[in-house]
């Protein structure tokens, strides 16, 4: 009788420990991560570049915004021109935290 009460319990204290530290972890990326953005990693040609240089579109559509903490010549963003961003969604904006400008 005592063993049939012991093994549902043992079952139970079993998935808590194996289900708790998978929702602590969970728990924790998003609260590094809290708006579930993260840097994302895009390349393409250089599609067109506003006048003040701190915006590019990229021919598939993308658009950058690139703020003054990147250096970036603004001899470098032509059209045509092959880059790899990396950027972080903020306010519903693409804000790149590096840029590569492929030599051809």
């Amino acid at each position: 009788m005592k063993r049939n009460t012991l093994r549902p319990i043992s079952l139970l204290l079993l998935a808590v420990l194996v289900v708790l530290p998978l929702a602590w972890v969970s728990e924790s990326h998003a609260q590094a991560n809290p708006q579930g953005g993260g840097v994302k990693q895009i390349e393409g040609a250089i599609k067109s570049v506003d006048p003040t240089g701190r915006m590019l579109t990229l021919d598939d559509g993308t658009e950058l915004t690139i703020p003054p903490t990147v250096s970036v010549p603004k001899a470098d963003l032509k059209e045509g021109t092959i880059v790899k961003a990396s950027f972080e969604e903020r306010g519903g904006q693409k804000v790149v935290t590096s840029l590569q400008v492929q030599q051809k």
